[in-house]
């Protein structure tokens, strides 16, 4: 099988309060053959950088099984170290796959980045 690789944008954003939150921006198929680096990156960032990340699925018009296991997989890993992992903008194409699996009401789901992000310092524990 042909090694295929995801495209990810990086920002790293401050909130009013100080926190860093990561927001990355994959573009085009988060699937079985892109999943694995998506989900490397998550965890990367999580451990490493901040434990609060937003994805942006903007750009991501295809997204299966092996996509929604890395995005589950962020959100534990945010999870445990008592962060936050919020999904926002998600392409038309793939919203269908969160509804039917009803991923929808796993995830904390926003319409825009700027909601995503506004949020956020909301949702943790002091």
């Amino acid at each position: 099988m042909e090694q295929k690789s995801i495209h990810i944008e990086q920002v790293t954003r401050t909130t009013q309060d100080g926190l860093t939150v990561i927001v990355l921006i994959p573009s085009g198929r988060l699937d079985i053959t892109t999943a694995w680096q998506f989900r490397m990156k998550l965890q990367e960032c999580i451990s490493k950088l901040s434990p609060h990340v937003v994805v942006n699925l903007g750009q991501v018009n295809f997204i299966d099984s092996s996509g929604l296991t890395s995005l589950v997989a962020g959100m534990r890993d945010a999870d445990k170290v008592r962060g936050s992992f919020r999904i926002c903008n998600v392409h038309p194409e793939a919203r269908l796959v969160f509804e039917v699996t009803m991923m929808d009401s796993v995830f904390e789901i926003f319409d825009t980045q700027e909601e995503a992000f506004e949020g956020v310092p909301r949702t943790i524990a002091s």
